[in-house]
């Protein structure tokens, strides 16, 4: 049986629950939300469409009853709450940390082998105290936000050049927001470099609106982004499910590559069955490596953040 749980039944996880659905190769999705009957509503919500849409995959919805997750193979965590005005960047780390953190012990005693991929904000410090909570190793702990960001790049870039999104290949590095390391030499149209398709400034404003790409949505919405979100969220869930070993920009623990250790940082890997089975370290120019390092900087600040905080 093949199960994925989305804890958090908002608009990302929803969103997310839905296009695991309708993907149709997983036997049941269970919704898990602290609100009462949110969860369900949503969840019978979608299997109403089920026959509209053609899908079979059972989806279930729970107020805060993890026994039901019990044997997920993946747990995607949505849960947090998004910063609010007057709250400070400490507030919502340590509010959101607690969150993750107790939903990771929940779901680790009814899913012991599951893999986790947090999407919940900020991203890559979240990551980190899911995997310190976990207890598990660092290959089936890992954060969703580059293949959100590199969709975003590829949208733009699709909509910039009239092309096909899906013939539009990139990666990036870094964090998560305005750090993040788009790496134009590694982007292509059908295998075509897209610095010859394109001119230096236009590529350099899309790679712009990329890094403030989550911003563009709240200041047109009010609130954060969901349909993107939740679908790379489902993406990455079916990579490892059906074992695909899809090449995704992550969020991992990086272990001596580009010279960093023991930090969260956005990188290209290998998705299969056993989570992150491959970090793939690719040669960085001398700006690019400039760049990262500035990431990393701003991502160990956060993370010391939560470290003087000492929940674990």
């Amino acid at each position: 049986m093949k199960k994925v749980t989305v804890v958090g039944a908002g608009n990302v996880g929803a969103t997310c629950a839905d296009v695991l659905a309708q993907k149709n190769f997983l036997d049941e999705v269970v919704l898990i939300d602290i609100k009462e009957g949110l969860a369900e509503g949503k969840a019978l919500d979608i299997w109403q469409s089920a026959p509209i849409n053609y899908f079979d995959t059972r989806v279930v919805g729970y107020t805060n009853d993890y026994s039901k997750t019990e044997n997920s193979d993946v747990v995607v965590i949505t849960s947090g709450i998004p910063r609010k005005p007057g709250m400070s960047r400490d507030d919502l780390i340590s509010t959101n940390a607690n969150i993750v953190m107790d939903v990771t012990r929940k779901v680790m005693a009814s899913s012991p082998d599951a893999v986790i991929i947090i999407v919940s904000n900020p991203l890559d410090v979240m990551t980190y105290a899911s995997h310190i909570a976990s207890g598990k190793s660092a290959n089936k702990v890992f954060g969703q936000a580059g293949v959100l960001d590199t969709a975003r790049y590829r949208a733009f870039l699709a909509t910039e050049l009239n092309v096909s999104p899906r013939d539009i290949q990139a990666l990036l590095l870094g964090g998560h927001g305005d750090t993040m390391v788009p790496l134009p030499r590694y982007t292509t149209v059908s295998g075509i470099p897209v610095t010859e398709l394109i001119a230096k400034d236009k590529l350099d404003a899309i790679v712009d609106r990329t890094r403030k790409g989550g911003g563009e949505i709240v200041n047109l919405l009010g609130t954060s982004a969901w349909y993107a979100p939740g679908a790379a969220a489902a993406q990455m869930a079916e990579s490892v499910i059906q074992d695909q070993k899809h090449i995704f920009p992550c969020c991992v623990r990086l272990d001596g590559q580009w010279g960093e250790k023991d930090i969260y940082l956005g990188s290209p890997v290998k998705l299969g069955k056993n989570g992150v089975e491959e970090i793939i370290e690719i040669d960085l120019n001398e700006e690019e490596m400039a760049l990262l390092k500035t990431s990393s900087q701003h991502v160990k600040d956060v993370m010391k953040v939560l470290d003087d905080m000492k929940l674990f």
